[in-house]
């Protein structure tokens, strides 16, 4: 390091938010604090070019960056941005992002090693609805009875709470099993806001990807220049003007200009090998943000990192990529086979339905010998499930992640038709309304389940050909395990807020158990 004070650029990345909104996080910003001597410089990157969020950057002391264009989105504004400053690490704040304290604190540390290129922290949601303790919703129904049956059944099974996270917001099980487990690899990615980034890392990376582009464009130009001239060489002045003009026509983009920069520039700096940068999950949560807390606003969200992922995966396929390693390869190729997950989710969702209207099994046969084989299959699949994520519930993702099959298959069609994702910013803002068309194809799947419930035991008690009492018992489990599945999302379509709950303000750090 310099024999100087460290210097930290805090960014804070806003494009139509509300200006007392991001006041939070840069008054918050000011407090960060460091035991040794440090420069910090707070910034708002302002995409909206708006008086009023320039007068909060000036009252809050914070220096206020535009540009004449959006050129790339949120990754131009920080390209935009890292053009006029020059701190050696750079804090990434979404803009209604409200940092600890102690972020640098708990960070900067891991920069000793000089490989290191980002620190990624867990992003947590303060606004989440805390819900209604199990005792006192049965309470509000059945009066003394419902309060007592609810004692009882946290007595057994634990605190229960009704309406908690509509939208499965909280992001514990992906920052503490998923993410977090891929330190080992050198593998785990950036999420954006909540992350520290090293200039040099950025800036180098950028770089060399910027020199490869300005080659091949070169190669492509002079191989059309002989093509068009029949020579079978260009003099060497000829190709160094077509060098330049390569070097004059091509982006540098210390963020690429994507919808998923984060995951893309993480790519980048892994299949670095020469400089062999190094990336770390930060395991304690250093920053809280607002959550997606309506339907509408979830699913833009949700499209954006479904759509950008694959978009990435059809267009620069990291496993195809020169630089990363084998287990690199591994733990960016489950990212991207998790949002493959619809073309297989439609087959598990619709075989059970298949089945109870025309009796055409999904498998060969349901003999006492299948359930023998199946069932400690099952039971040692979550066992397992169980062991790894400990002290975290699935249930609540698993069944989200079979619901959003409409939305992963959208995101999957857009992408192969080529269609550009957008960057349309998540809403901060509770949008008003109850959404069933966004859940349509949900209630589809429960209705259909529902009828073919009752048209495949009415065939086994009739006696019809297929329908055996093994094959029952298997589908019946099986499609009302799927429509129950679908029943979050759609509670969520029509889910509005308690009038009195309003978010806490909490002003500590929380460690991510």
């Amino acid at each position: 390091m310099p024999d100087r004070p460290l210097a930290v650029d805090v960014f804070f990345a806003t494009y139509s938010e509300d200006p007392e909104l991001v006041r939070l996080g840069l008054q918050d910003a000011r407090k960060l604090t460091y035991p040794h001597p440090i420069n910090l410089q707070v910034h708002v990157l302002d995409d909206g070019k708006r008086p009023a969020m320039e007068a909060v950057a000036r009252e809050e002391g914070a220096n206020y960056i535009t540009r004449s264009d959006n050129i790339g989105f949120k990754a131009g504004n920080l390209r935009n941005a890292m053009a006029s400053t020059s701190g050696d690490f750079i804090l990434i704040c979404d803009a209604d992002m409200r940092p600890f304290p102690t972020f640098l604190e708990e960070t900067l540390g891991y920069f000793r090693d000089p490989k290191v290129a980002w620190v990624q922290t867990p992003q947590w949601f303060y606004d989440v609805p805390p819900g209604v303790p199990l005792p006192a919703a049965l309470g509000k129904w059945l009066g003394g009875v419902g309060r007592g049956l609810g004692r009882a059944f946290e007595g057994i099974f634990g605190p229960v709470q009704i309406g908690q996270d509509p939208f499965a917001n909280d992001p514990q099980l992906f920052f503490d099993v998923i993410l977090r487990r891929r330190n080992w690899a050198n593998a785990s990615f950036c999420c954006g806001a909540g992350s520290i980034h090293r200039r040099e890392a950025v800036m180098e990376a950028a770089l060399r990807q910027w020199s490869d582009q300005v080659a091949a464009a070169a190669g492509r130009n002079e191989r059309a220049a002989r093509q068009l001239t029949g020579e079978e060489a260009i003099s060497d002045s000829i190709s160094d003007v077509m060098r330049w003009q390569s070097a004059l026509e091509e982006e540098f983009q210390p963020y690429k200009f994507h919808v998923s920069e984060d995951i893309y520039t993480s790519i980048v700096l892994h299949s670095d090998r020469e400089r062999g940068w190094k990336s770390v999950l930060h395991p304690v949560v250093q920053a809280k943000m607002l959550s997606p807390n309506d339907l509408l606003s979830w699913t833009i969200q949700r499209f954006k990192y479904a759509g950008g992922t694959l978009d990435i995966l059809a267009h620069d396929n990291p496993l195809l990529r020169r630089g990363l390693t084998l287990p690199q390869k591994l733990m960016y190729g489950s990212t991207f086979y998790s949002y493959l997950a619809p073309l297989w989710n439609i087959v598990f969702l619709f075989s059970p339905i298949v089945f109870l209207f025309s009796g055409v099994a999904p498998v060969a046969g349901y003999s006492l010998d299948f359930f023998v084989h199946i069932a400690p299959f099952l039971l040692f699949n979550e066992l397992s499930q169980l062991v790894a994520m400990w002290g975290n519930s699935n249930s609540k993702g698993r069944a989200w992640y079979l619901a959003m099959f409409p939305l992963n298959l959208q995101a999957l069609w857009a992408v192969v038709r080529g269609r550009k994702i957008s960057f349309p910013v998540t809403p901060k803002d509770r949008q008003i309304g109850f959404y069933p068309r966004l859940v349509r194809w949900q209630m589809a799947l429960v209705a259909l389940t529902t009828a073919g419930l009752l048209w495949g035991w009415m065939s086994f008690t009739l006696g019809r050909e297929g329908y055996t009492l093994g094959a029952m018992i298997a589908n019946t489990l099986w499609g009302t395990s799927n429509a129950l599945s679908m029943i979050p999302m759609i509670r969520a379509a029509f889910w509005q807020p308690d009038p009195v709950y309003e978010a806490p303000i909490v002003e500590g750090p929380l460690a991510a158990q």
